[in-house]
């Protein structure tokens, strides 16, 4: 998870690397490091994005996270819309869809769910990364119970040593050893001043508190890699990021980027 594009292996983009079964264009960076396989059960609300034609069929083409925070809402990282991931616009993308329901990507489970609205937000900006949110809307509803509330502004989740899990089908070991099967790794919130004191604006972004939190073990070891961005990390239940950058994945000193949903919740109120 890191450092857009160039370096989710950089940082937390969310984890992916280019994996020899994929066509075209590199993942998205940004892999879940120091995590175990999630249980079906236990977030029905992460998405996989998918296109077989521009990443191939192993791995059902996925090469970002999302998550699903109404029937027909899904969010994700800005950047996983980019050319820079994508290797051609956006639109010429025509088979780009949701994968729910199916927490391994091997699997028969689940369905692929094509979009009936895309809006990216146009305030991202790729120096700092801040803004680093989409909004997908699904051409089908999805079922009530697959569907995870958001944290607002003042949320006891965004407090620092909170407990948070972070979710996604990227890189495990840095490396591009990408999952077939949805990984969990647990992670603490952290205070914005160390995360600030991290990232003080270099080459991989700036830490804004008003638009990014982030999350790690102080020794590093766990984090998000390539393939994780715009996955979810929540918290006490509640979605309080997307993996959105970093520097390297599961470094010391180099904790994970999210972006902030309090700060995003009304562009998704807007554009769901």
């Amino acid at each position: 998870m890191r450092t857009l594009l160039s370096s989710l292996s950089t940082s937390l983009l969310a984890a992916l690397v280019a994996v020899p079964a994929l066509v075209g264009p590199a993942a998205a960076e940004g892999v879940v490091i120091g995590g175990q396989p999630a249980q079906a059960t236990e977030a029905p609300w992460v998405v996989a994005l998918g296109s077989r034609d521009r990443f191939g069929d192993a791995r059902a083409g996925q090469f970002c996270g999302g998550v699903l925070v109404s029937r027909t809402t899904v969010l994700t990282a800005a950047h996983c819309m980019g050319r820079e991931v994508l290797g051609v616009d956006r639109g010429a993308v025509g088979d780009l869809r949701a994968i729910v329901g199916r927490p391994d990507l091997q699997g028969e489970g689940g369905e692929e769910v094509p979009l009936r609205r895309l809006w990216v937000n146009p305030d991202y900006d790729p120096a700092t990364n801040a803004g680093d949110v989409a909004v997908l809307t699904l051409a089908r509803e999805q079922p009530a119970d697959r569907v995870i509330a958001m944290a607002r502004s003042g949320d006891a989740a965004y407090r620092p040593g909170t407990n948070a899990t972070v979710y996604g089908w990227g890189d495990t070991t840095g490396m591009g050893n990408y999952a077939t099967k949805l990984m969990a790794s647990e992670v603490k919130m952290l205070d914005d001043q160390r995360c600030e004191e991290a990232y003080p604006g270099t080459n991989e972004g700036t830490y804004l508190a008003r638009s990014m939190v982030c999350a790690g073990e102080p020794g590093g070891g766990r984090d998000a890699c390539q393939g994780d961005s715009g996955g979810p990390l929540v918290a006490r239940g509640r979605l309080v990021g997307l993996v959105s950058w970093g520097s390297g994945c599961a470094q010391p000193g180099s904790p994970g980027v999210y972006t902030r949903i309090s700060a995003v919740a009304p562009l998704v109120e807007r554009h769901g």
